[in-house]
């Protein structure tokens, strides 16, 4: 009988090597050629992307990386290689890589670094707590194309999401918890997820649903009275309607009623980035401000810290079975 030899693979979206033009240009491409994320004819998707948005886009969010980076390097991928680390500390006879959808590390190396080690059942979990087809079947795509080249296939265990896993809300709530002992308790807690077209949704995507399922567990793991907590979108793009309520018009709208406090966290964002750190904490905290609001704080993504490892750990194991 062939001994079962385990590998994992933690994969997150990607991120730019610098925060330059032409290094976000590189990423973007890539990102946006995907047609898991935009599907629209490629025909007419190509001149516009090519075109118009790299060429335009591209200077524009180089300046805001730069905003963000850290001496390490992009946040993304300083914060998912300190978890690689820690997941790997936990399990010193397995082998832990990490991929990133887009950019480097590629797919194709960090599973060939497994091949190499004689993984014969690999472990996929994608760092997306809530299922989108954008993200998580993305990752599945791309193992798939990888792995078509071999002539050797390893069993996979493809882990779709952990949206409720009760491990996941215990450190969102502890993280949150935290957040409430030092600065008091806010008027309103946000709850931003990234946002997709309606349109997935209504061509099968449980996206909505699953953040619907964060935000249910999380209500009830912190006991918060009715009207406390809220759910929003955030990070839309292009013309054609996306999920609503909208992060950004939440925040203009809050203070006049009579919301002056709020607490906003992305349980979206298994790492803080630029989604996170620009667009919430530097974005979207002027503009409540801007309308009135008194009092902004932005909880941390859950990052590297041990309950999260927790998490990741209890989700893994369970797929170590011959």
């Amino acid at each position: 009988m062939m001994q079962t030899k385990f590998g994992v693979l933690l994969v997150n979206l990607g991120t730019p090597e610098a925060p330059t033009t032409p290094a976000v240009k590189r990423f973007l491409a890539e990102f946006l050629s995907d047609i898991r994320v935009v599907d629209t004819n490629r025909l007419i998707w190509w001149p516009i992307l090519q075109g118009v948005i790299l060429p335009f886009r591209s200077p524009r969010v180089s300046k805001l990386y730069k905003s963000v980076w850290m001496d390490e390097g992009s946040p993304l991928m300083v914060y998912s290689k300190r978890q690689q680390k820690a997941l790997a500390d936990r399990f010193p006879d397995t082998p832990v890589e990490l991929a990133m959808s887009y950019g480097k590390p590629s797919l194709e190396d960090a599973i060939g670094r497994l091949l190499e080690r004689g993984v014969t059942k690999m472990v996929v979990l994608p760092l997306y707590p809530q299922y989108s087809c954008s993200t998580s079947a993305s990752v599945f795509d791309g193992v798939a194309r990888v792995l078509k080249a071999q002539r050797r296939l390893p069993s996979i265990s493809f882990i779709r999401d952990y949206a409720e896993h009760p491990a996941y809300i215990a450190a969102l709530k502890a993280s949150i918890l935290e957040s409430f002992e030092k600065h008091g308790m806010p008027d309103r807690l946000v709850l931003s997820f990234h946002g997709i077209p309606n349109r997935f949704v209504n061509e099968g995507d449980d996206y909505q649903q699953r953040c619907q399922a964060t935000t249910q567990a999380l209500s009830t793991a912190l006991q918060l009275p009715a009207g406390k907590i809220m759910l929003t979108f955030q990070s839309r793009f292009g013309r054609e309607p996306w999920l609503t309520p909208f992060t950004d018009e939440t925040m203009k709208g809050l203070p006049a009623q009579g919301v002056k406090h709020i607490q906003i966290v992305c349980p979206g964002f298994s790492s803080d980035c630029l989604e996170t750190i620009e667009e919430i904490n530097g974005e979207n905290r002027e503009l409540f401000l801007h309308a009135g609001g008194e009092k902004f704080e932005y909880i941390d993504a859950l990052n590297d810290r041990p309950d999260h490892i927790d998490m990741m750990e209890q989700l893994v194991s369970q797929h170590f079975q011959p």
